[in-house]
């Protein structure tokens, strides 16, 4: 790992400090290129998601992607990236309860629409809502002791935000079913054989590793990446043919972009280029 590329820490301005203080379930760092460190604060319940916690997470990445943000690292505990949803807040819940709410979808919903990318880094257990959590995130980073699973089945429940749908797109069927129907965990170098995760690393390193790829990530045009997200994401709704379209939209628009231009006459030139985010 280069050093010099990792974003090192770095104060937040007073203004968007006062307005994340209000925000005591989420922990905010701010790190070199735009990278914000989002770390879930429910430590005596293993980051267990519950609305609030789910609704300010959704209030500061909404927040701090309009301010100046270009890549996320959401993270939790040594212990535990989340545990799962809290069970006690569900379990009094009703059917017509959860219907009118639209409980669980109408904050995850929000989090999906999001054009900055995160990349999730995981220690300990990710489990029911933590493992979807991390599957909504674009890359994922783990540590040996990662835990990954979906055991909602064993609560009379089903998995309700995306684990059905994101993890036989990452895993396949067989491994999917596997998971879902008898509660079959995975582990870290399991998650990373099988698709879901993108690197394995020492426990302790693991926070280090995300922010070096978030510090790459946010180097790069802004649009571009935006752009290079949202065709990659098109992708699990499509066919092939209707995704090499979008691609092909997409790519075509490049050319559009200033950044284009500058990437392309920087290589050209030998030097680094200087984007302009347009």
């Amino acid at each position: 790992m280069k050093k010099d590329s990792v974003a090192k820490s770095k104060e937040l301005t007073n203004d968007i400090k006062t307005i994340l203080e209000k925000y005591e379930l989420v922990n905010v760092n701010k790190h070199d290129f735009g990278v914000y460190q989002l770390s879930l604060n429910r430590p005596k319940v293993l980051n267990a998601l519950n609305d609030e916690l789910m609704r300010q997470l959704s209030d500061v990445i909404t927040l701090l992607q309009n301010h100046d943000a270009r890549c996320f690292v959401l993270t939790g505990s040594q212990k535990a990236f989340a545990a799962g949803g809290d069970i006690s807040e569900m379990s009094g819940k009703s059917y017509a309860q959860v219907t009118e709410e639209q409980y669980v979808t109408s904050i995850w919903s929000k989090l999906e629409q999001r054009h900055i990318p995160i990349v999730a880094a995981v220690n300990g257990l990710a489990l029911g809502g933590g493992c979807e959590l991390a599957m909504l995130c674009d890359i994922i980073v783990a540590g040996y002791s990662a835990t990954f699973g979906l055991p909602e089945a064993g609560l009379g429940i089903i998995p309700g935000a995306g684990g059905t749908q994101r993890l036989i797109r990452a895993v396949g069927k067989a491994k999917a079913m596997d998971v879902i129907l008898s509660g079959k965990t995975l582990t870290a170098i399991e998650a990373e054989r099988s698709g879901l995760i993108s690197r394995v690393i020492d426990d302790d390193k693991v926070l280090a590793e995300a922010l070096y790829i978030a510090s790459n990530i946010a180097k790069r045009s802004k649009p571009v990446i935006s752009m290079a997200k949202k065709v990659v994401d098109y992708a699990h709704e499509s066919s092939l043919k209707n995704g090499m379209q979008y691609e092909q939209q997409n790519f075509y628009a490049t050319f559009a972009l200033e950044d284009q231009k500058e990437g392309m006459q920087a290589f050209l030139e030998r030097r680094k280029p200087n984007w302009q985010d347009k």
